[in-house]
Order: C-alpha cells, then sequence, then structure tokens
C-alpha cells in the first residue's frame, strides 16, 4: 500500500477544493481542512489508496492536514492564491481563494469523482457540521490530539453519519413502510 506524500497533487486538491469551496457561504478555512480529510479518507476507503498521501493530525476541532501550512504559504507567495477574510455570521471567515486553475491532468478519473462526490456531499453543511462528522470517524475518535490519524482507519466498521439527506431518507422509508422510528 503506497502512502507516499505528493505534494504536487496535494497542492492542485487544495486549489481544487478551495475554488468550489468559494461558491459555499461557509466554506472557509474549516471546512477546507475537514473537506480534504473526506476526501483523502473516502478516496482510501473505496478504492485502498490515497490521493496525496497527506498526513492529518488530530485538532480539537477536527483533523487537519500537516501540510496544509507550507502549501498555502506557497500558493500565496507564487499569486496563485489569496486568502479573503469574508463575514459570515458575524464572524471573520478566512478562505482561500485560487487565482488560478487546478491542474486536473495530475489526477485519475477515479481521484476527481472522489473529490466531486465529497464536495456534493458536504455542500449545504456548515463548518460546525462537517467537524462534527469528521469527530465520528474511528480515526478521529482513536488518536490523541496533534497526533496523525492513521489511513488504515478509514477501513474500520463505523456507524452511518446523520446527514439532513440521510435522516430525510430515513423518514421516508419509515413512512413508506409505517415503521415509527425511535425519536
Amino acid at each position: 500500500m503506497d502512502l507516499a506524500y505528493d505534494e504536487a497533487k496535494f497542492t492542485e486538491m487544495t486549489l481544487y477544493v478551495a475554488g468550489r469551496l468559494l461558491a459555499d457561504r461557509a466554506g472557509g478555512a474549516t471546512k477546507l481542512n475537514k473537506v480534504l480529510f473526506f476526501t483523502e479518507f473516502t478516496h482510501f476507503r473505496r478504492h485502498g489508496r490515497v490521493i496525496s498521501g497527506c498526513e492529518f493530525q488530530k485538532l480539537e476541532h477536527g483533523p487537519a492536514p500537516r501540510q496544509l501550512l507550507p502549501v498555502r504559504t506557497r500558493l500565496l507567495a507564487k499569486g496563485d492564491a489569496e486568502i479573503r477574510d469574508e463575514d459570515f455570521l458575524g464572524r471573520v471567515q478566512h478562505r482561500l481563494a485560487p487565482l488560478r486553475d487546478a491542474d486536473l491532468s495530475v489526477f485519475s478519473a477515479e481521484e476527481r469523482q472522489t473529490m466531486d462526490d465529497v464536495l456534493d456531499q458536504l455542500d449545504g453543511l456548515t463548518a460546525r457540521q462537517v467537524s462534527d462528522l469528521s469527530h465520528e470517524e474511528p480515526g478521529w475518535q482513536l488518536t490523541e490530539l496533534g497526533e496523525t490519524i492513521p489511513y488504515s482507519t478509514a477501513t474500520l466498521g463505523y456507524p452511518q453519519v446523520s446527514t439532513p439527506t440521510t435522516r430525510r431518507l430515513s423518514l421516508e422509508a419509515a413512512a413508506k413502510y409505517g415503521i415509527t422510528l425511535p425519536s
């Protein structure tokens, strides 16, 4: 199993995800961290391999990529991105805003599909909701603050996460089959 870090892929994935999050009102720094985490761990869960191999550490508010700060610093220095401070519900939200398109040619079709799937599935959720989802991941639960979350934890069993979509589908199925759900 190859878990080697590929900085070029991580850089382009960061630009791509940050670009997609520009249209998301809650798409600041916290959500960027979590989308990158879910992208890597979802891809590992589905295909048994990583996209960029970036390491994620456990922080109080969820996983964060260890390599994001140096990559972001280089993107800013090269003029490939900027930080935009925006008001979001009375709080300052720091957004990484790409100033160039991500080079998607570094990704396989499967990798692009995983990135898009994760972004689509987390669309409309706040940073707090996405952080809460990350706290349900076995890797986050099994590590101590500051430790690296092993990719191998992506394959551990975990309960179905509850999102607005899963709640709606559960209610529709319960109504269709006359089942009373616990409150």
